[in-house]
């Protein structure tokens, strides 16, 4: 391997400074390696450094804004933009699109002390996270003629086609309440702060429909059949666990209402064969 150019040194070291912890060793240690590799002296030097990190830190607000707007509304503009450049200091980019980067940021806010009085606030991060993928879903359409497979005899190996980037979000919190009250007006912003109060727990489904992500409040079978299928199951055995928890928490299912709707909203595209089903004992070869 060649050794590295002082121009690619200069250029790490930079970005080193520039994604530190401002006052941390790193900061320093990096800070000392940039100006050992470029004059100083030069005030326009120190100038392009600092207009490096405030457009950076800009970049940083701009693109959390995007992902996050309903933590954005809950802390304020000014506080947010704090823990945007915090972010981007302790989580860096680790590629050239800007805009898969925030991921970070749930666990971030759930590790924060100053943001323990909102305990719901990561798992709304969360949910959003989930919205900003799902914006950036590749386009599925809905194949009605599939569905004749779910008439077969034996449904072994049969599962359903799921829209791309479905996520189910568990939370001890209101959360698709809460995102929905900001993002939609329903329900209203009194009445999702009610349920946080309560607090209500809800298992929030994230999901694009057509061109607009969308999250909704599901039931605990319903979101153990999607997380079964998600993981690979198929239909026979999803079925079984969501019939489990249906029993455990007292909640009735109907395959038929479910998947009546979630065809109508765009969850479920179609139908399909897994595998081959298993061979039984005495089956033909």
């Amino acid at each position: 391997m060649n050794p590295p150019t002082a121009l690619a040194s200069a250029q790490q070291a930079l970005l080193d400074t520039l994604f530190a912890l401002p006052a941390s060793p790193m900061a320093h240690e990096a800070s000392a390696r940039l100006a050992s590799l470029i004059d100083h002296r030069h005030a326009q030097s120190a100038r392009g450094l600092l207009a490096y990190r405030a457009n950076g830190h800009a970049l940083a607000e701009r693109a959390l804004q995007a992902a996050y707007p309903v933590v954005c509304a809950v802390l304020g503009v000014e506080s947010f933009a704090m823990l945007a450049r915090a972010l981007w200091h302790r989580h860096p980019p680790q590629r050239g699109d800007i805009a898969r980067w925030g991921d970070a940021l749930p666990a971030f806010v759930q590790d924060d002390p100053q943001l323990a009085g909102l305990p719901w606030l990561a798992d709304v991060a969360r949910v959003e996270w989930a919205l900003h993928r799902a914006a950036a879903a590749d386009d599925a359409r809905v194949d009605p003629a599939s569905f004749a497979l779910l008439q077969a005899p034996d449904p072994a190996g049969l599962t359903l086609r799921l829209v791309p980037r479905l996520l189910v979000v568990q939370s001890h919190w209101p959360v698709a309440s809460i995102v929905n009250a900001h993002l939609g007006g329903t329900p209203t912003l009194d009445e999702a702060w009610r349920r946080c109060r309560e607090p209500v727990n809800e298992i929030a489904l994230v999901w694009r429909a057509g061109l607009r992500p969308r999250v909704a409040a599901i039931d605990a079978p319903a979101a153990a059949l999607l997380r079964l299928l998600l993981a690979g199951a198929d239909l026979p055995r999803a079925l079984d666990g969501a019939g489990e928890v249906a029993n455990t928490t007292g909640t009735a299912f109907d395959l038929t209402a479910w998947l009546h709707n979630a065809v109508a909203d765009g969850v479920v595209l179609g139908a399909a064969q897994r595998s081959p089903p298993m061979p039984r004992p005495g089956d033909p070869r």
